[in-house]
């Protein structure tokens, strides 16, 4: 008889099977060139993704900066086979404002092995959060970066705002932002009866070295307990492709203050949103062409203990997003 992890990769692997045909329509999310070079502990999870659903049942956001090409739960679930991954955290990106459902279609494709992170205003009621809790959905994100946001004062009053809505159910909630934001609510974070979670390394950059104002902050956070860091996206913060390499001291670093407080993830389709000179917020932003299985053969050289990896990959993310 299957045990229950062969089930869901069997799952997995019938949920990739449909990417073929989708794949010779339209083959624009990136997928793995690269094979595994290291055993992944079972129940692994892949913490920073989206989905882009079909634009006619799930349209974007008029404010929107950047309009990214589709990307199914089917080429998601081709990517998880290729990682050996097995659960995933789906998070709702700006260009969909506050309308989560491209997500929600995402993590009920997956089922059981999925969680989701969505975007809510002050119009966002408590029964609705209600639902979404009982949809899988584990945190909220405030993004302070796609829109250019770096007033302090906007990013203390939206930090506030969402602790205070988060904290009678536990959620965490999830910073897409700059270093300098985050010295600018540190003092909050330590504070908060919620955990923070910081995207991508915490927005900083590779070349500014480890003495760049804002990531000393970052690693006293991690080493309060008081905040989780996605060691993901790393060509974000780095030029050196394929490998980005001048991560390596960020990664270690991090994982060094506080392995209990680090989650890895692909950014998975890689949505390109910066602003290109020329390109309007409706023209179509391809994708960035990552290989996932080169980036995630990168986590062995950040943590080369098996036994750090396992909390990075299952143990911390299990906790964080209540698998």
């Amino acid at each position: 008889m299957l045990d229950r992890r062969s089930i869901l990769l069997a799952s997995l692997a019938s949920l990739a099977a449909g990417v073929a045909m989708t794949s010779k329509a339209r083959a624009r999310a990136a997928q793995p060139a690269t094979p595994i070079n290291f055993d992944i502990p079972a129940h692994a999870c892949d913490c920073h993704t989206h989905i882009h659903g079909d634009v006619d049942k799930f349209p974007f956001f008029a404010g929107r900066v950047y309009t990214p090409e589709p990307a199914s739960p089917e080429e998601m679930a081709a990517l998880h086979k290729a990682l050996h991954v097995e659960r995933v955290v789906i998070v709702t990106p700006s260009v969909y404002g506050t309308d989560n459902s491209s997500t929600l279609f995402g993590m009920k494709v997956r089922g059981a092995t999925a969680r989701g992170v969505a975007v809510i205003d002050d119009k966002t009621t408590e029964a609705q959060l209600d639902t979404m809790q009982a949809e899988g959905f584990r945190g909220i994100r405030i993004n302070l970066a796609t829109g250019g946001i770096n007033d302090p004062n906007v990013g203390r009053a939206r930090f506030t705002t969402a602790v205070e809505r988060m904290k009678a159910r536990g959620w965490h909630v999830q910073l897409y932002t700059t270093p300098a934001m985050i010295s600018a609510i540190k003092d909050l974070v330590l504070a908060s009866p919620v955990p923070a979670v910081f995207d991508h390394f915490g927005g900083l950059e590779a070349s500014f070295g480890l003495e760049q104002p804002g990531f000393a902050d970052l690693i006293a956070l991690v080493e309060s307990g008081k905040a989780y860091v996605k060691i993901s996206g790393a060509y974000r913060s780095s030029k050196l492709a394929p490998d980005y390499q001048d991560m390596v001291p960020y990664a270690r670093a991090l994982i060094a203050a506080n392995a209990d407080r680090i989650v890895w993830g692909t950014d998975w389709p890689h949505p390109d949103s910066s602003r290109v000179e020329g390109r309007k917020p409706t023209d179509i932003a391809p994708f960035y062409q990552i290989d996932d299985g080169r980036l995630l053969n990168q986590l062995p050289v950040w943590a080369p203990d098996a036994e750090v990896r396992k909390k990075i990959l299952v143990d911390n993310p299990a906790r964080l997003y209540g698998f």
